[in-house]
């Protein structure tokens, strides 16, 4: 009789990682001049705080504190067109 091939069953309870999860803002400045600013993203994911992305003239993207002066400032007056 043949031996019988080696089987090896490894089950793992562990939850994946999902990228999705991560917040893209790490850090944020207080300080951007608005006339440098192209574009204004507003993300508000599971598990991260409302974040605000800047994309710049020179197409570099920041993050932006969103209690900033200018910004709550910016957001009412969007809010109430």
């Amino acid at each position: 009789m043949a031996p019988s091939p080696n089987v090896l069953v490894v089950c793992f309870a562990a939850k994946p990682i999902s990228l999705v999860e991560r917040c893209w803002c790490r850090s944020t400045l207080n300080t951007v001049p608005q006339r440098s600013i192209k574009e204004l993203k507003f993300l508000h994911t599971p598990n991260c705080p409302f974040q605000v992305i800047a994309k710049l003239k020179n197409n570099r993207e920041v993050c932006i504190n969103p209690e900033t002066k200018w910004l709550q400032q910016y957001l009412k007056n969007a809010i109430n067109k």
